[in-house]
């Protein structure tokens, strides 16, 4: 049995998503080896310049898609939420993992929740798909640009440089930080990223031995709900790093039938303008469900405020 490579961002929740996959590979399949392959992105160089200056989440992963169609990695560990629309051709994302708390979480060592944060307090975040949900919330806030690792984010607060930070409630769960959650936010305040607290294994289209290998980490109901929610955003032309927001959950009908429901929202960076979209459906129409929630917003003009976002960001 060959030596699968697996390629991963050198930040500690990277590493840990990667090593987290690495370690289930092994437990299921005697006598496998697996090797982690870290590398550091063009996104974790510039860590001073807003994602929207230097072309968006995507720089996240693009290093590591060039080492697999080089051949140098066997497979790519994402976050779901970084993950472009649009792949390389080649490359397919095979396997969504178990979902973790898809919610964003506020964390602060001086207020217990949003609502507590004084007028002008300076709140931390790199997401305008926060910033627009709060600044609708609390426009009397100061909303401040964060980037870095969920460690460094950590350290930039408990060095005063924020009244209270934005991150997710999944990356501070896996690193062991749940005790610095403040308030988990509830998703009708703050609707979390389209496939935000998931795990995609991306690998090259044609490894069907790998494909093999990696079906038994797949989780059928995470993989359901993000396909849902990128299915919504791909039909929006929706980036990564654009105030767009997407919440899919299953449940089951009276009749015991199991259905999805989507939830679908585009907002401007100021809050001025939020516009929210919801549809439902038997959970084997997942795509058109999430076409129905992009086209319901295309409607309310979703169009023209993503467009207006990027001029400026251009």
């Amino acid at each position: 049995m060959r030596t699968l490579k697996i390629a991963t961002r050198e930040s500690p929740l990277a590493l840990w998503q990667a090593e987290n996959i690495r370690d289930q590979l092994k437990r299921t399949h005697t006598g496998l080896e697996v090797e982690i392959l870290g590398m550091t992105t063009k996104a974790d160089q510039w860590l001073e310049t807003p994602l929207t200056k230097i072309g968006g989440k995507g720089l996240f992963v693009k290093e590591l898609e060039e080492a697999m169609l080089h051949g140098d990695a066997d497979m790519a560990v994402h976050s779901m939420k970084d993950v472009p629309m649009e792949l390389p051709e080649g490359l397919v994302v095979q396997t969504i993992c178990e979902r973790e708390d898809p919610t964003d979480a506020f964390v602060s060592n001086s207020y217990e929740n949003l609502e507590s944060l004084p007028q002008g307090a300076v709140l931390g975040t790199s997401s305008l798909r926060r910033q627009c949900q709060i600044m609708q919330l609390r426009p009397d806030l100061h909303v401040k640009s964060l980037r870095g690792n969920v460690n460094t984010r950590l350290r930039k607060l408990d060095e005063g440089e924020f009244d209270a930070i934005i991150l997710a409630s999944a990356g501070l769960i896996r690193l062991g930080f749940s005790e610095r959650i403040s308030q988990t936010i509830a998703v009708e305040t703050c609707m979390p990223a389209v496939g935000q607290g998931a795990v995609g294994i991306e690998i090259r289209e044609n490894d069907f031995e790998l494909m093999q290998l990696l079906q038994p980490l797949a989780h059928p109901e995470s993989t359901i709900c993000v396909t849902a929610e990128r299915s919504m955003n791909h039909h929006l032309h929706g980036g990564c790093q654009v105030p767009i927001a997407g919440h899919a959950v299953l449940f089951t009908d009276p009749l015991g039938r199991p259905r999805l429901e989507l939830r679908g929202l585009v907002g401007d960076a100021k809050g001025e303008t939020i516009l929210r979209a919801a549809a439902q459906g038997v959970a084997e129409d997942v795509e058109k469900i999430g076409i129905a929630v992009a086209k319901d917003l295309l409607a309310q003009g979703a169009g023209e405020i993503l467009a207006a976002i990027y001029e400026k960001s251009s």
